[in-house]
C-alpha cells in the first residue's frame, strides 16, 4: 500500500500538464460531441469570473505596496520612464513585424466578403467614429472609483491607486506604514485565493474550449487560415527577436524566463484573458526574485500600456483588409498608418472589443471599408488567444528587463532564484 502512495506522488501531474490536457480534451470533446460541448460555456465562464474577483484587489493592493512602500518618488519615476521606453521599444517593433509579415504572406489576397459582413461591418464603424482619443484619455481619470473597481476598468484603478499611494507616503510614517501593512496582508491573501482559484482551471479550461469548437467548429479556421497563419506566425517571429534583444541587453536567457512563465502562459493562451494569468504571473516573477515593488508597479501598467500582441495584430489586420479589397496601399500610407496606432493601441485596455474599435477606425481614417471586420470576427477567438499569449510575454519580459535596467536586482540573483525555485524543487 505504502508503494503505491509513492508511486501516485511521482505521477502526480503539474498545474501545466493539467492545463495542457485541458485543452488538448476540451477541444476533442467539442469536435466529437458539439451539441454537449457548446452548452458548457457557463461553467467556463465561472473560472473567468473567478478569476476576474481577484484582479482589482490585487492590483489596488500591490499599486500601494509598491509606490507607498517605495517612498522614493525619484526612484519610481524612473522606474516609469524606462518602463515607457521599453514599452515604446516593444510596441513599434510588434507594429513593423506585424507590417512586414502582412506584406510578404498577403493573407487577404483572394479572401471574398461575405454577404452577411455588412451589419457587422458598419456596426464596428460606428464603433470607431464615437471612439474619441480626447475622450479615452479624460476617461482614464475615475469619477467614482467604487464604480470603476466594479467594471473592473484597469486604467482607472491604476489612475487612482497611483494618486492613493503617493497620498498615503505623505500622510506620516506611523499612519502610512498601517495602511501599507494592511494592504501588503490584502495581497498575501489574494495570492492565496489565487492558488484556490487556480485548482478550478483545468476544468475552466476544458469548458472554454469545448464551447468555442462545439459552437464554430475547426472548419472555421479553413477560409481564413491564412490569416491566423500570418498572426502566429508574426507573433512567434516578434517575441523570438524581443526574446533576443532581451537577452543581449540583461545578459539573461530568456528561454529560462519561458519556462518559469509556461504556467500564466498557459492559461492565459486557453482562456484568452491576460487578467486571468496575471496574479500567476507576478507570483512566479516574484518567485523569479524580482522585488515586488518592480512586478506590481510595470506588470499592471504594461497590461494597459504595452499590449505587444494586439498591436501587432492591429498592423496586420488594417493591411489584411486593404488587400481583401484589392486597395493599393503604398509604403507612404503605411507609415502613417503605423504613427496613427503607436498613439491609438495606448491604453486601449479599458475599451471593450478595443482592438476591433482601433482597426475599424484606423481603416475608416485611411479609407479602407469597415464592412471587411465581419470576416476577421469569425477567427477573432482563435487570433485573440494568440494576442493574449503575446501580451502576457511582453509585460513579463518587460518587467525583467526593467528591474534589471533599474539595478533592483542582480542577474546572478535572477539566476540563483531560477535554480533554487524551478529546477531543484
Amino acid at each position: 500500500m505504502r508503494k503505491g502512495v509513492i508511486y501516485l506522488k511521482k505521477i502526480r501531474m503539474g498545474l501545466t500538464t493539467q492545463i495542457f490536457l485541458g485543452l488538448l480534451l476540451g477541444a476533442c470533446f467539442g469536435y466529437f460531441l458539439p451539441e454537449v460541448g457548446s452548452q458548457l460555456k457557463p461553467l467556463g465562464d465561472a473560472f473567468i469570473r473567478m478569476i476576474k474577483m481577484i484582479v482589482v484587489p490585487l492590483i489596488f493592493s500591490t499599486l500601494i505596496v509598491g509606490i507607498a512602500g517605495t517612498g522614493d518618488f525619484k526612484k519610481l519615476g524612473r522606474l516609469g520612464g524606462k518602463a515607457i521606453i521599453w514599452f515604446e521599444v516593444a510596441s513599434c517593433l510588434a507594429l513593423i513585424v506585424g507590417l512586414v509579415v502582412v506584406n510578404i504572406l498577403q493573407p487577404g489576397v483572394g479572401v471574398s466578403l461575405p454577404s452577411i459582413g455588412a451589419a457587422a461591418g458598419a456596426n464596428a464603424a460606428a464603433t470607431a467614429e464615437s471612439f474619441s482619443i480626447s475622450m479615452h484619455l479624460l476617461n482614464i481619470i475615475p469619477t467614482n472609483i467604487v464604480e470603476a473597481c466594479a467594471k473592473s476598468d484597469m486604467l482607472q484603478i491604476i489612475f487612482f491607486s497611483c494618486f492613493f499611494g503617493v497620498a498615503v507616503a505623505h500622510i506620516g510614517e506611523e499612519k502610512g506604514k498601517l495602511i501599507v501593512d494592511v494592504c501588503r496582508c490584502v495581497c498575501e491573501a489574494m495570492f492565496k485565493v489565487t492558488h484556490y482559484v487556480m485548482m478550478f482551471a483545468p476544468i475552466g479550461i476544458f469548458a472554454m474550449i469545448s464551447y468555442t469548437v462545439g459552437s464554430f467548429g475547426l472548419s472555421m479556421l479553413i477560409p481564413l487560415g491564412k490569416l491566423v497563419f500570418s498572426l502566429y506566425f508574426a507573433i512567434i517571429i516578434f517575441l523570438c527577436i524581443l526574446g533576443v534583444i532581451a537577452s543581449a541587453v540583461t545578459k539573461l536567457n530568456f528561454w529560462h524566463i519561458f519556462k518559469v512563465l509556461r504556467e500564466p502562459l498557459l492559461l492565459g493562451y486557453s482562456t484568452a484573458s491576460s487578467e486571468a494569468a496575471l496574479p500567476l504571473a507576478m507570483r512566479c516573477l516574484e518567485k523569479l526574485g524580482l522585488p515586488k515593488q518592480v512586478v506590481t508597479f510595470v506588470m499592471p501598467t504594461g497590461y494597459s500600456f504595452n499590449l505587444d500582441g494586439s498591436t501587432l495584430y492591429s498592423s496586420l489586420a488594417v493591411i489584411f483588409l486593404a488587400q481583401m479589397y484589392d486597395i493599393e496601399f503604398g509604403i507612404t500610407q503605411q507609415i502613417m498608418m503605423l504613427l496613427t496606432l503607436m498613439i491609438s493601441t495606448k491604453g486601449i485596455a479599458g475599451v471593450p472589443g478595443a482592438s476591433i474599435i482601433v482597426i475599424a477606425g484606423t481603416a475608416a481614417s485611411f479609407g479602407i471599408p469597415t464592412e471587411g471586420i465581419a470576416i476577421i470576427l469569425g477567427v477573432d477567438r482563435i487570433m485573440d488567444m494568440a494576442r493574449t499569449f503575446c501580451n502576457i510575454f511582453g509585460n513579463c519580459i518587460a518587467t525583467v528587463v526593467v528591474g534589471l535596467w533599474e539595478r533592483e536586482i542582480k542577474r546572478e540573483e535572477i539566476k540563483h532564484a531560477y535554480k533554487n525555485n524551478f529546477i531543484e524543487n
